[in-house]
């Protein structure tokens, strides 16, 4: 005799709308009992699958539905969840996750065995559930008698009711005793349980939620001396060990169950009466620029807050603790998977099924980089070509039940069973052993230890992905195996024997203590988590050593830079694999970069002191050039910076017109040239000595406005005695002056009385 839910009386109406409308969306409260019997309703119909989120969901509720109609598992009733299947050609009702859905639609796209697809806890928004959604949806087009059911308790009906043609919306009351909610901020999970489980009227089950399963072995711990059971339920526990913490004790009494979300929607623990809510959970987050996950812990979602609460109240009255101020205010639903997982499965998913991901009509699309990441890593592993079409390997990668990367760690090493081994560990996340500290290893893909080791039902994983045909491999064809699977997550070590490197994308990692591959230059990461504070590195704990030989350069490049020292272009050609320099060798620069860097760092310096006075010459001649020609000219036919001269590349018309007007040396009377100075202010100058323009009674003038030289007058020991513009003036009034105070000191050179006729010289007096 079943039990009566509030879900029974609103049987009719959903079967009345799947016939109409051949599609319905179900939102019921907790407690309505929609999981377990809406789908045996249908099944009057023809065969049903039910999509569940978790695997250890779907085992639980083909269990209660056995139990409730007296079916048995594998006959009318089974499950099918990825490396367990529990069915038969009688089995009318199958509860399926992860993927399987997915796998049934490549097979049979339209899905002919299959009359109605019940998507149950749709508000979790897997991405199993919105991809199995967006593809029973294209068979639910095709086929005129397929019927889709989307079951939830907190989701917003509208959007999913547009998307499947305006389908009827059926919401059901669920059968929720008093609650009493109270906030209690700063009081630690361990404490509110004891208080509630020492209630004299609480008789059942404390039910705390934690983010994780290490927060849950601490509160194990902090509970170790209460006088009542203390049960943990998470995702990685044996089926036992779940079931122990879903069975009430015989006899009744108190007991603190410590889960994960698990428990949110997932599995019902029955004799709730309690609820303590740390309003925490763990979320991942994948970094497609980085190609790293992140495994988040966050603030929970209102309607998440709201299932967590209803646990409490299924039965009897219940009480809820939440461990945050009653103001805080939480967001009003969660992310779904697709915003914030890493996408090469389901877009493997989508291709392999002949749609284009870019396009595929998605319940919700996912953030364009993310898709492009994911189609760009596909195409590294081999899965899909330029187009973005399937290849060979890619169908053969989409039937296995693994990550592309793991499917294609699989296919590298042929089948092999160690190479099973440690994708079933990955993708199960087990590992068996850390590093001894001081270990050194070239992989730490052995921490999963040997078959003997493994758990059971990771055995029965492996012998399902060993390929019985397959020869064993090496060590080193092993690694060259996880190579190809990770092909985007190779580092480098930045000093030798140190634990930071760098990885592929350019991001910064370190090594964890438990990875014992720690003298190898070139590492994959094979279990890399991201750092979550801001600037933080990635830590790596899993690693497996590269042969850089083994590494084919993703570009390669010839780099040029300008050297200070030595002020020469130098040229490198640089051998990449993404962001990781492979290997260099100098070769010859390429002129036009030469040139290039060349007159960026004359531009930096400026001009040199020659180019310097030829340009104010230039100026001062009021002669009109394209200066950055000349300069990118000078520069193109010289080797170091400081070889560059712009007077050599000035055309020989403007030269003779320089020359003319703006000479670079003065002829004096005594017959020599000395250099002129072009300053700044467009005024010119020249130093000579005092007795070489003996005779010279104008001042010579230059260029266009016949400036007039400013002479510095210079004594014998080359110090200025005058400076003046005009040298009449200077030998009538100044040299008088000049010759009384000089002649005594300098008695060897020349002073004569009258400067004017006196002969030009640089030399002394000749001896009689």
């Amino acid at each position: 005799m079943l039990q009566p839910l509030p879900i029974d009386d609103h049987l009719s109406r959903i079967a009345g709308a799947l016939a109409t409308h051949r599609a319905g969306v179900i939102v019921a409260s907790p407690g309505a009992g929609k999981t377990t019997r809406v789908p045996p309703a249908l099944v009057g119909d023809g065969p049903v699958l039910v999509l569940q989120p978790r695997r250890v969901a779907a085992r639980s509720i083909a269990r209660r539905i056995a139990e409730e109609r007296g079916w048995t598992i594998g006959r009318e009733v089974g499950w099918h969840v990825r490396f367990d299947k529990r069915v038969s050609a009688e089995t009318r009702l199958t509860v399926a996750t992860e993927g399987v859905l997915t796998a049934m639609l490549h097979q049979d796209p339209l899905l002919t065995g299959i009359r109605t697809v019940v998507l149950d806890e749709f508000h979790e928004r897997s991405i199993h559930a919105d991809l199995g959604l967006a593809l029973v949806k294209q068979a639910w087009i095709a086929r005129d008698d397929l019927r889709i059911v989307v079951m939830s308790a907190t989701i917003d009906p509208g959007r999913i009711a547009a998307y499947l043609g305006g389908c009827p919306v059926i919401t059901v009351p669920g059968r929720q005793f008093a609650l009493d909610v109270t906030y209690h901020p700063g009081v630690s999970v361990a404490e509110a349980a004891r208080r509630l489980a020492g209630a004299t009227a609480n008789v059942g089950a404390v039910l705390c939620f934690l983010p994780g399963a290490r927060e849950i072995q601490d509160v194990a711990r902090a509970l170790h001396a209460v006088p009542w059971p203390v049960l943990p339920l998470h995702g990685g526990l044996e089926a036992d060990e779940q079931d122990r913490a879903l069975t009430p004790p015989v006899g009744g009494g108190a007991r603190i169950v410590l889960a994960t979300n698990l428990a949110e929607t997932t599995v019902t623990v029955p004799d709730v009466t309690a609820v303590v809510d740390a309003g925490l959970h763990k979320v991942a987050r994948y970094d497609a620029g980085r190609a790293l996950d992140a495994l988040v812990t966050e603030r929970i979602s209102r309607d998440s807050a709201d299932q967590r609460a209803g646990r409490a109240g299924r039965t009897q009255a219940g009480v809820v603790y939440r461990l945050w101020d009653s103001r805080d205010r939480l967001r009003p639903h969660r992310d779904p998977d697709i915003v914030r997982i890493d996408l090469a499965g389901p877009v493997l998913d989508v291709v392999a099924w002949g749609g284009d991901p870019r396009t595929f009509d998605w319940f919700d699309a996912p953030p364009a980089h993310a898709l492009e990441a994911a189609m760009a890593l596909l195409h590294r592993l081999g899965a899909i070509d330029a187009n973005g079409r399937l290849t060979r390997d890619g169908r053969e990668m989409r039937r296995l039940p693994l990550h592309p990367r793991l499917a294609r760690l699989l296919m590298a090493a042929g089948g092999d069973v160690r190479a099973a081994r440690v994708c079933a560990s990955l993708a199960e996340g087990v590992r068996l052993r850390a590093a001894v500290a001081g270990d050194t290893r070239e992989s730490d893909l052995d921490v999963f230890g040997d078959a003997a080791a493994l758990p059971p039902h990771l055995r029965q994983v492996v012998q399902q992905l060993t390929d019985p045909r397959a020869s064993p491999v090496s060590d080193e064809d092993l690694r060259r195996a996880v190579l190809s699977a990770y092909p985007d997550r190779v580092a480098r070590r930045r000093s030798s024997g140190k634990e930071s490197l760098l990885l592929a994308s350019g991001s910064g990692g370190t090594l964890a203590r438990e990875s014992g591959v720690r003298h190898a230059d070139f590492i994959v990461a094979v279990e890399v988590t991201a750092g979550i504070a801001p600037g933080a590195e990635a830590l790596i704990r899993l690693a497996s050593a590269v042969d850089v030989e083994w590494l084919v350069p993703t570009r390669t490049e010839v780099v040029h830079e300008f050297v200070e020292a030595t002020s020469m272009v130098r040229a490198r050609r640089v051998e990449w694999y993404d962001a990781l320099v492979l290997r260099e060798r100098a070769v010859s620069p390429n002129p036009d970069a030469a040139a290039r860097l060349l007159l960026a760092a004359w531009h930096r310096r400026g001009p040199s002191e020659r180019d310097l006075r030829l340009l104010r010459r230039l100026e001062f001649a009021g002669l009109t050039i394209n200066r950055e020609a000349l300069v990118a000219a000078a520069v193109s036919s010289a080797t170091r910076l400081d070889d560059v001269r712009l007077t050599d590349h000035l055309a020989g018309h403007v030269r003779a017109d320089l020359d003319r007007l703006a000479p670079d040396v003065l002829r004096v009377p005594s017959g020599r040239e000395h250099p002129l100075t072009y300053r700044a202010d467009g005024g010119v100058e020249v130093a000579v000595k005092l007795q070489e323009v003996f005779g010279l009674a104008d001042t010579p003038r230059l260029g266009p406005r016949a400036v007039p030289v400013t002479f510095t007058l210079l004594a014998p020991n080359q110090r200025p005695v005058q400076v003046t513009r005009d040298l009449k003036s200077f030998w009538e009034r100044g040299y008088p002056e000049v010759r009384k105070e000089l002649r005594g000191r300098y008695p060897k050179h020349p002073w004569p009385e009258d400067p004017w006729s006196a002969p030009p010289t640089f030399r002394v007096k000749l001896r009689k």
